[in-house]
């Protein structure tokens, strides 16, 4: 039976700390829903898994009697974390949200295992991989042609009674956009302004149609956006 130093394996759980603390304190400054306290608990809380699996039956354990398997820790983990992560995603709309939080919730468990584990250079080495795929390849997706079948959408207000939503649905058409659904509202004033929302499929920027839903005489409002927040708003 072997003797286990407690206080030599704090330093793992300070490394899962640090390492988890700042994958989430960058979604914390990018406003993420799962900021710095989520990612950070769920970082330390996998580390301090994997030390009582590793080292917290040593006191039972007898050679060539009792064997314990420690990874058995490490995949429920992993099972565990998808309650987490179940929870941060969800549909509306026919799009997905949340699947980047749950997947970096997902990620953090696992770079808190591994520091738990004393596998420091994966532990840090992951954490580098998070911020590279953050910080260099987002940015990068974002420049890339948007997808023709990628909901968008646009929310202009405008005067009533002057034809100017066949203006509006005229513009989009002439902009490569497919409108997939349009949300109208006269409000209880007949005559005055008149609120439309959009949900439109296109290639091209929506924000160039904003723009050119602007220069529509009458029209006195535009904005473009997320369709969860536009037909939210």
């Amino acid at each position: 039976m072997h003797s286990i130093d407690e206080w030599d394996l704090v330093w793992r759980l300070g490394l899962a700390l640090a390492l988890s603390a700042s994958i989430g304190l960058d979604r914390e400054l990018r406003q993420k829903s799962a900021g710095l306290r989520t990612y950070t608990l769920v970082g330390l809380g996998s580390a301090l898994f994997m030390l009582i699996s590793k080292y917290g039956f040593f006191d039972v354990l007898v050679p060539n009697d009792v064997v314990l398997d420690p990874s058995r820790i490490a995949a429920q983990i992993v099972s565990g974390i998808g309650f987490i992560g179940a929870g941060l995603i969800f549909v509306r709309r026919d799009s997905v949200r949340g699947l980047t939080t749950a997947a970096g919730v997902w990620l953090t468990a696992a770079v808190g295992a591994a520091a738990g584990a004393s596998l420091p250079v994966l532990a840090i080495a992951t954490t580098l991989a998070y911020f590279l795929t953050v910080w260099v390849l987002a940015p990068l997706a974002q420049r890339l042609p948007s997808s023709p079948y990628a909901p968008s959408a646009v929310r202009g207000v405008y005067e009533d009674g002057r034809g100017i939503l066949r203006k509006v649905l005229e513009t989009c058409t002439s902009r490569d956009f497919k409108v997939a659904d349009v949300n109208v509202d006269r409000g209880e004033d007949p005559g005055a302004y008149v609120a439309v929302s959009l949900e439109v499929h296109g290639s091209a920027h929506v924000a160039d149609l904003a723009a050119d839903l602007g220069e529509i005489d009458g029209v006195h409002a535009v904005a473009a956006g997320d369709v969860n927040e536009i037909f939210d708003a």
